[in-house]
């Protein structure tokens, strides 16, 4: 991404150059909701998504990468039916005795009946501390089912916990689809022999990972992988992680669903902590349409099978290079949600500096990232930068409206409360053609900053989502 100039640009004699730019900013039929309508200009690339029917797979998509070996870990995917077309849609994760857990879940008041599962048993004395088994299924999200969902749930860990000979608490659970439907878990129960076979068939790690990648997509139109090493105490560990998310993406503690695997032993509570400190800006920084999922999960897993010593102290300087893979890990698989954002076209940052305090910095990013109204405008290639104008100036955060200062990229659209004397529509119509776009905005209030990732609204979503029950 091009590096922002300074917007403290000195102000000169206005003219039609100005005017002009004031009017395009601030005219609310500007040519981007007209552009966003029929798609933009960048055709989707024609080749299949590899999760539902009729997706074209994201024009910002990245290959998933190449995945080594995390000790202590097996994964196996399987068909239970839990979606009409031929499609693996359950997949299971098996840990080495010992292998610790812990994980971030929605803040929704409607919880999932696998987001309860999880979190009561991770929350009880000694949770986490020897967790042997995963069950993730798409294409039924088991939220707002009561009674019913959490018996299926329950019986889902008690079918698991039979077979790796466990207690049905230290079987995750995770689930993702349609909302309102109650999980048939005869489904699974039905494949869990065919799973233990797989487990046991010694596939490939990274090819594990890539079909456990796919298997857990819902509109995904690509498989989101990350992987690092690192060094603790001089011994090699790895981390992997996969996520699922496309839409319904404004998480809230945790993305739609994201699982990472280390082979470094650390306790539960460390790995809390871990995950509660890198959350914030990596998941909870990330949005596509402002609304937050029933089902966010975010797991992390320690299976010790590296032999590096056991980190049981949140301040041990041991973690740092793996506080930074986790990160690393983290904000990579974010920064993928974003990019299949459904009918997404264009990955966009969004910086907010000069604020009062972090917290405002990063509700004001927020706003600006959320509004349909900004978006539309991106998905046109419209700098329209009157309405991130509005998107500032709608929050109760504190703001300088005289100190306001508007870049795209390295381009300056507004500066000291006004439009820039310098604004050059040419420069800034190529920008906006680009593919990745950065937004930043200085408030002129103080120092602090933040940074939200997003993407533009098109057609594609609202087609995607008319469409997803289908």
């Amino acid at each position: 991404m091009s590096a922002p100039s300074d917007p403290r640009t000195p102000r000169g004699t206005t003219g039609q150059k100005l005017e002009q730019a004031l009017g395009k900013a601030l005219d609310p039929l500007a040519t981007a909701l007209k552009r966003a309508t029929d798609g933009g200009k960048a055709a989707a690339p024609a080749a299949a998504a590899p999760g539902k029917p009729g997706l074209a797979v994201s024009p910002l998509a990245v290959p998933f990468p190449a995945m080594g070996v995390v000790g202590g870990v097996e994964i196996a995917t399987a068909r239970a039916g839990f979606y009409k077309h031929d499609r693996d849609d359950l997949t299971v994760f098996r840990f080495a005795r010992g292998t610790t857990c812990a994980g971030v879940f929605t803040r929704h008041k409607i919880g999932s009946a696998p987001v309860d599962w999880c979190r009561r048993h991770l929350d009880a004395d000694d949770g986490g501390a020897d967790v042997r088994a995963l069950v993730i299924n798409a294409g039924c999200a088991n939220a707002f089912t009561g009674k019913q969902g959490a018996d299926a749930a329950r019986r889902t860990a008690s079918e698991v916990a039979k077979r790796f000979g466990c207690r049905q608490r230290d079987v995750m659970l995770a689930s993702t689809g349609v909302i309102g439907v109650v999980l048939d878990d005869r489904k699974i129960a039905a494949r869990l022999g065919d799973v233990e076979a797989a487990l046991d068939a010694d596939l490939p790690a990274a090819d594990q990972w890539a079909t456990a990648g796919r298997a857990i997509m819902t509109t995904d139109t690509f498989p989101k992988g990350s992987w690092a090493e690192c060094e603790i105490d001089g011994y090699r560990v790895r981390l992997a992680g996969i996520a699922k998310g496309s839409g319904m993406i404004a998480p809230d503690m945790a993305t739609m669903l994201a699982f990472i695997v280390t082979d470094a032993a650390i306790s539960p509570a460390v790995l809390r902590a871990l995950l509660g400190l890198h959350v914030r800006t990596t998941f909870n920084s990330v949005t596509v349409d402002g609304d937050t999922s029933t089902n966010d999960t975010a797991l992390i897993f320690a299976t010790g099978a590296s032999g590096a010593p056991r980190i049981g102290r949140v301040g041990d300087r041991r973690l740092k290079g793996f506080s930074a893979a986790l990160d690393k890990v983290m904000l990579d698989l974010a920064h993928q949600l974003v990019r299949d954002g459904e009918g997404a076209r264009k990955f966009v940052r969004v910086t907010v500096e000069g604020a009062a305090s972090p917290a405002s910095a990063r509700r004001l990013a927020k706003s600006i990232a959320e509004s349909p109204l900004v978006k539309t405008a991106i998905a046109g290639e419209d700098a329209n930068w009157g309405r991130v104008v509005m998107a500032v100036g709608k929050t109760e955060e504190p703001v300088s409206k005289e100190r306001l200062a508007i870049r795209f990229g390295p381009h300056v659209a507004a500066v000291e409360g006004a439009p820039s004397p310098h604004y050059d529509e040419a420069k800034m119509s190529a920008y906006m053609k680009k593919a990745e776009i950065d937004i930043t905005v200085d408030v002129g209030m103080g120092r602090a900053a933040a940074t939200v990732w997003t993407c533009d609204l098109t057609k594609g979503y609202v087609e995607i989502n008319g469409d997803y029950r289908s």
